[in-house]
């Protein structure tokens, strides 16, 4: 192998960095904990894969010797994070990759053998807003971390009249959130279950992007932005669609509007109170919200929040954390609550936003 190149270091160490962050995973069978570094007239290129997720990124480089190189992926961006030097300069020597800047050398092995192979993005289906980020995140959050349950770990994601809409639920809580989309000429639909970890971190990485391509086939899905593209695997198994859909049209017999993080702060208030199956309860009332805890060890509290309540004063309790996660997306908003009869889900969104979010409520007995 034969490479020689010279690049701005911090294109380089975020690039590096957001190849390990997107696969984090350190302990993994050869070939897949590593990077591959390919130069030639386009620049650098860093290719990456755990076997299930790819990842490419390109970097602006000058290009002494096309060539390529593979190394540790995590070697890499630990490297690349402590140099302050404004350029790198990167070569193969031997059986090294050398990092050079002014006055230090680092050398990582080269992995010669064990080049990772990475499958062609399916066909571009179409485009979102980066502006759309927001609610997408936000939805990865209501998605089970269960491993034993891999359907609930995924976002639904489909296109549907005019909008892409995403969908999670880990059982207990759902968030559904339907953001512009605009379909590529002669492009396919979309409908895949993406692993929630994965578009996560993909919403955290390209939340300045301005458009966001987004490419869909067979049992594969991908995202790209600024030079980066991931294509991650579909997780099998079908995604019960309708029974959500009905989850979401909500017939509610209070609705309360509150300033979300002041609601948030009462309720982390009342969450010591809360007991030993972590419940805090919702009284609705005339112009404000009682946000109550009650611990047979710890003690009681009692919370009044200013709130516009519309409908029936209908008591709701709920598990603690999980009323914060619903309010956390709308913070700086005024939280809509859609309080329905029974057991039947509580619906939190904000005033022209793209994200609704879905709690169940505890019954009373579980105090």
């Amino acid at each position: 192998m034969s490479l020689e190149l010279t690049t701005p270091t911090a294109p380089l160490a975020e690039a590096a960095a957001r190849v390990a962050r997107l696969l984090p995973a350190r302990s993994l069978q050869p070939g897949m904990a590593t990077v591959h570094l390919r130069g030639g007239a386009a620049g650098l290129a860093l290719s990456a894969t755990d076997g299930e997720t790819s990842v490419r990124v390109l970097v602006p480089a000058t290009v002494h010797v096309d060539g390529e190189a593979v190394v540790s992926r995590h070697g890499l961006a630990d490297t690349l994070a402590g140099l302050d030097a404004p350029e790198a300069r990167l070569a193969v020597e031997g059986s090294r990759l050398a990092v050079r800047t002014p006055g230090a050398r680092f050398a990582l092995p080269s992995l010669a053998a064990a080049r990772p192979e990475l499958p062609e993005p399916p066909p571009l289906a179409g485009a979102i807003p980066g502006a759309a980020l927001a609610a997408a995140g936000a939805v990865c959050g209501a998605a089970s971390r269960d491993g034993a349950l891999p359907i609930f770990t995924g976002v639904r994601i489909v296109s549907r009249d005019g909008r892409l809409t995403l969908v999670a639920t880990d059982r207990y809580r759902m968030a559904a959130a339907a953001v512009p989309w605009t379909p590529e000429p002669g492009g396919g639909d979309v409908a895949a279950l993406v692993p929630a970890a994965s578009l996560a971190e993909i919403c955290r990485q390209a939340a300045r992007a301005e458009t966001l391509l987004v490419y869909a086939g067979g049992d594969r899905f991908g995202l790209s932005w600024a030079g980066c593209t991931v294509v991650t695997a579909s997780l099998a198994g079908p995604f019960p669609d309708r029974q959500l859909d009905q989850l979401l049209a909500v017939d509610p017999q209070c609705t309360v509007e509150a300033d979300a993080d002041v609601l948030t702060a009462a309720v982390q208030r009342a969450s010591p109170y809360a007991g030993p199956h972590g419940r805090v309860t919702v009284r609705p009332g005339d112009g404000a919200l009682q946000v109550c805890g009650r611990d047979p060890l710890h003690g009681e509290s009692e919370e009044a929040v200013k709130a516009s309540v519309r409908g029936d004063h209908v008591t709701a309790h709920y598990q603690a954390r999980y009323l914060v996660d619903a309010l956390r997306p709308f913070a700086g908003e005024t939280v809509r609550m859609r309080i329905q009869a029974g057991m039947r889900a509580t619906a939190f969104s904000a005033a022209g936003g793209d994200l609704t979010y879905l709690v169940v409520p505890m019954r009373a007995e579980d105090a």
